[in-house]
């Protein structure tokens, strides 16, 4: 994940344009010249929900909003200040980043979340991340069912220096997935990363075969995964809720990665997620090269949000 200064808030910004133009323009809209009324503050509720924050945050933004400057004059520049800082209170508790406890060797970290929600790229930003800190990492393909995630996982090995364990497509996974603890203890490596299967269409197989990844990683480690991060893509907007439910259900979720925000127009569902399911949200991407992860900060993402500068 890049470094934290003006090149990541100027990405972050720019790949949140199109969640921040479909909630400034709606600011805009309304407060030109309008004090802040209940009525005006109903619309922006409105605003708030379309721009996909969810109907519980709209609500308390617009009581929070209405407490502070009910029935005065507003400017649209006032009213999204306001809404960042209420935003950013509200994401600081989950912005949490990813450490490596260096107790546990190898520290290992379960990804999971369904296909396309960009977990393999997800996996090769953390590890390129975490070599970068002088750690060795070591990959597991337990995506077994699609050839092309074995492959896509290789190739990324090979770009960041990782090993990566993997079997014949259809292998069992979770026979892999313990062949790789013991490779990862045998070759003292720092953190095992492993990726999983996301077909949600049948949730009962997908449900039963995570289920055994974890029982086969806690045969070889009882304190292990140690980390169970759920990829999300920022472009299901509120879909993002059941998979959250979903996954938890099956694994438990122990933080977000949330990705895809460049080619989305939901970036608020990222508080909507950190309001209802009170996860920490680790990190977020804004593109597919190595670098266009970073771990999340919430008052960065909240000014970004609300298209104010830094």
């Amino acid at each position: 994940m890049s470094d934290g200064g003006q090149g990541w808030l100027d990405r972050l910004r720019g790949g949140l344009g199109r969640s921040s133009e479909k909630l400034t323009g709606g600011i805009t809209g309304l407060f030109t010249k309008r004090k802040l009324d209940r009525a005006a503050l109903d619309e922006l509720e409105e605003v708030l929900i379309a721009g996909d924050l969810g109907v519980t945050t709209a609500a308390k933004l617009k009581e929070s909003l209405a407490k502070k400057r009910l029935d005065k004059e507003v400017t649209p520049d006032e009213v999204k200040t306001l809404l960042a800082d209420e935003i950013a209170f509200m994401l600081d508790p989950v912005a949490r980043p990813l450490v490596i406890d260096p107790r546990h060797r190898p520290f290992v970290v379960l990804v999971c979340g369904v296909n396309g929600s960009g977990k393999t790229t997800t996996i090769a930003k953390l590890a390129s991340q975490w070599r970068q800190e002088g750690h060795s990492v070591m990959l597991a393909a337990g995506d077994t069912f699609r050839a092309a995630a074995v492959e896509q996982l290789q190739i990324w090995g090979q770009r960041t220096g990782c090993p990566v364990v993997s079997g014949q497509p259809g292998a069992d996974a979770a026979g892999l997935v313990f062949d790789a603890m013991g490779r990862a203890k045998d070759e003292r490596a720092d953190v095992l990363l492993v990726d999983t299967a996301g077909r949600l269409q049948n949730k009962k197989d997908l449900m039963a075969e995570l289920v055994k990844i974890v029982r086969a990683i806690k045969k070889a480690d009882a304190t292990a995964p140690h980390s169970v991060l759920l990829v999300m893509d920022a472009t299901v907007g509120q879909n993002a809720h059941s998979q959250v439910e979903t996954f938890k259900e099956m694994v438990d979720v122990s933080g977000l990665i949330v990705t895809k925000l460049d080619g989305s127009a939901k970036g608020g569902v990222v508080v909507a997620l950190a309001e209802k399911f009170a996860l920490p949200v680790h990190a977020v991407g804004v593109g597919e090269k190595l670098d266009d992860m970073h771990p999340f900060e919430a008052r960065d993402f909240a000014r970004s949000l609300m298209g104010l500068g830094s």
